[in-house]
């Protein structure tokens, strides 16, 4: 046989081995992308059970598996990285957009005129001269009993009525023994008259202004939270403040020393997936932004057994999410703090 002849042979016979090889490949990868496909309904399936979602249409379900296809590969693939410091879960907003889920569950409303640390509160701020050395080494004020139960604002944006609410509630406590459950939905229906627009979104310190004009808040028993916007009734006082301060922006160790004699309300964005999606562990600033969407409440501070500092807030979105309802955020960073926490804080007097 001449070898130009072998050669055509051996490449005939060549390609007839390649080609089942190749077709069984392409078979297999399809097959691997079907059971791909198939886990994920399935995941989908499971995740509409155990939150008890359901849709209008198979039109609108489908269109949700994609959304929820989405973020569970983001929180997947954030769980996979090593370095992360703490982990996510595909929890009850898994299958809402970043925009749907900003306009129901944040709402914090900054007036475009407002510069963090200037020009609010009462003047002054009041632990100035306290000496971090002299606070306890850890803060609970969960421990203390001066903080209530977790509270949901369902798909209303008014956190900034529960930041306020659960600050007002933590100095209550604090200077007359009395743990008591304050109305946000009073201030969702009756702080109308200035930025806030109860559930279109607020401002703590105009809540806290509210109180110190209205005399006070009632309690939740008697202002029930309904997680809509309502007309405003009249209601007895159970709680009053008498005005409210600013802690300086950007500094953490005075956050601190304000956290140490009391909750206080904090400015943070909420909306961003690390966030939205937090599950356990000690939040950092990797994918955080900064930009202030939302508002919790700071009840304390601690550190971890590896070391890591950490402030301990109460969140408005129910105890299934996060730490029972809680989020453990890194304390000690530089300038405006992991997600943007150290910008726009206050606490009422």
């Amino acid at each position: 046989m001449s070898l130009p002849t072998f050669i055509f042979a051996l490449l005939v016979v060549s390609c007839a081995v390649a080609a089942p090889r190749a077709l069984a490949a392409r078979e297999l990868a399809g097959n691997d992308a079907i059971a791909v496909e198939a886990a994920m309904v399935s995941r989908h399936e499971k995740w509409m059970a155990e939150h008890g979602r359901t849709y209008a249409d198979e039109e609108e379900k489908a269109r949700r598996l994609e959304v929820f296809r989405a973020n569970a590969k983001f929180i997947d693939s954030f769980n996979a990285a090593e370095e992360s410091s703490h982990r996510l879960a595909t929890n009850r907003f898994a299958d809402l957009t970043d925009e749907e889920f900003r306009a129901a569950r944040t709402g914090l409303q900054r007036p475009a005129a407002a510069v963090a640390g200037a020009g609010r509160g009462a003047g002054g701020f009041r632990y100035e001269n306290f000496s971090l050395a002299d606070a306890a080494g850890s803060m609970d004020w969960r421990a203390m009993g001066a903080v209530t139960g977790v509270k949901d604002q369902g798909s209303c944006g008014c956190c900034w009525a529960f930041s306020a609410v659960a600050a007002v509630e933590g100095l209550t406590k604090i200077r007359t023994g009395r743990l008591m459950s304050l109305s946000e939905q009073q201030l969702v229906d009756c702080d109308v008259n200035g930025d806030d627009e109860g559930c279109a979104g607020g401002l703590m310190d105009n809540a806290f202004e509210y109180m110190v004009r209205r005399g006070g808040l009632t309690t939740e028993s008697s202002y029930p939270y309904r997680g809509t916007d309502g007309s405003c009734r009249r209601s007895a006082s159970a709680a009053s403040i008498r005005g409210y301060e600013d802690v300086p922006a950007n500094n953490e160790a005075a956050l601190m020393a304000a956290v140490a004699h009391q909750p206080v309300s904090v400015a943070i964005n909420g909306g961003d997936s690390v966030f939205r999606f937090y599950d356990s562990g000690v939040l950092g600033g990797s994918g955080c932004g900064t930009e202030l969407n939302h508002a919790i409440t700071a009840v304390g501070y601690g550190t971890a057994s590896d070391g890591t500092k950490y402030w301990i807030m109460k969140n408005s979105w129910g105890g299934s999410w996060g730490e029972g309802g809680y989020v453990r955020i890194r304390r000690g960073v530089r300038g405006e703090g992991v997600c943007g926490l150290a910008q726009l804080a206050s606490y009422p007097v």
